[in-house]
């Protein structure tokens, strides 16, 4: 009825008192810890980490540890059990808890179906250089944590900016994820949302943009297709595959509304926890948020950013292909911003017991 994951920061296995020698073989980036690769992760400005809350401070955060149960009264059993556990250990501070409960037709904090596109894992890989003894590096594998407030206001007001018209900000706002809020992508359902499409887990990721190579369809700049490329005609970094992620996003907070505006952003807190699973987590998310969300030079967009989860400390631009001349949407601002994270180690049962 319910499944728990443990994580552990590199402060964490510091704590729990892991060899020298062991530590040492961790990966730089891990024993940095996310806040200090602040300048990698292009966290900076309103993102950078001297902004975070409080658990996402550095050194804060030692062990992450995830529930997930069947329903509302398995998750209520855990959690006693859980902290019951808590109240009989020393040295031990819980700074802090959320919990999600979201249902199954939960969207992302923008009103968007989400986590439709997951990579296949094509056999069993070669096994990486890992700490040592054996029991703590045979089975393992690195997690990266970003926690982001989702500014939903600042987004409808931009839209509104665009076009009083619903069917026109729709249309903006599909052009800049990629797909429309049903999930339906626009390499299938190109001029108007297509709902029986977009819950057909069968046919919502099955397509290319082989035919679309001047981003007419779906631009080159839209937020899914910045973070997989699949078959476009890439100018540099044309290597998709090596840079997929398994994501496993939660959101948080009320749900979408059109009616939120940018006054609401300060008062309700919503958004969502960004959690990814990758032997090399670290490179990935680094090379991401440095080239495929911060830049555009590999779709030939110069130095526009990702317009759902950029960084954007001025105003950008959004770029929509169109005939005979492309249409540019300045006032693109910040509308995910960073709360917070931290880069950990999630050990297998082997390695757990070795630790303990």
């Amino acid at each position: 009825d319910s499944w728990t994951g443990v994580a552990i920061s590199y402060d964490g296995l510091k704590a729990l008192g892991l060899p020298e020698t062991s530590l040492g073989s961790f990966p730089l980036a891990f024993q940095q810890g996310m806040a200090a690769r602040a300048e990698q992760l292009r966290d900076l400005g309103e993102n950078a980490p001297e902004t975070w809350e409080d658990p996402y401070r550095p050194g804060t955060c030692h062990i992450a540890l995830t529930i997930y149960a069947r329903d509302d009264d398995a998750l209520d059993d855990v959690l006693a059990k859980a902290e019951a556990e808590l109240e009989k250990s020393t040295g031990i501070t819980l700074i802090g808890t959320h919990r999600f409960g979201a249902d199954e037709d939960a969207k992302n904090p923008f009103g968007f179906r989400d986590s439709i596109s997951q990579p296949l894992v094509d056999g069993s890989g070669v096994a990486l250089a890992m700490p040592q003894p054996a029991p703590l590096g045979r089975n393992g594998s690195y997690i990266v944590l970003r926690k982001y407030q989702s500014r939903i206001g600042a987004f409808n007001d931009f839209l509104r900016e665009q076009s009083a018209d619903e069917g026109e900000q729709d249309y903006i706002a599909a052009k800049m994820f990629g797909r429309w809020q049903s999930g339906a992508p626009l390499p299938l359902a190109p001029d108007r949302d297509d709902p029986e499409l977009g819950a057909d887990s069968r046919r919502n990721n099955d397509f290319s943009y082989e035919d679309d190579h001047r981003g007419l369809v779906c631009p080159h700049a839209a937020h899914m297709r910045r973070l997989n490329p699949r078959d476009s005609q890439l100018t540099i970094l044309s290597d998709v595959n090596i840079h997929r992620i398994i994501r496993r996003s939660s959101t948080y907070g009320p749900k979408w509304s059109r009616d939120v505006t940018s006054e609401v952003d300060a008062q309700e807190d919503r958004g969502l926890f960004f959690i990814f699973i990758s032997a090399r987590a670290f490179d990935t998310i680094e090379f991401l948020q440095q080239e495929w969300i911060n830049r555009g030079n590999f779709v030939d967009l110069g130095e526009e950013r990702d317009p759902i989860v950029g960084l954007h400390q001025t105003p950008g631009t959004f770029t929509i292909p169109e005939t005979p001349v492309r249409r540019k949407i300045d006032g693109v601002t910040t509308f995910n911003r960073l709360r917070g994270g931290e880069y950990m180690f999630m050990p297998s049962l082997t390695a757990l017991r070795w630790i303990g």
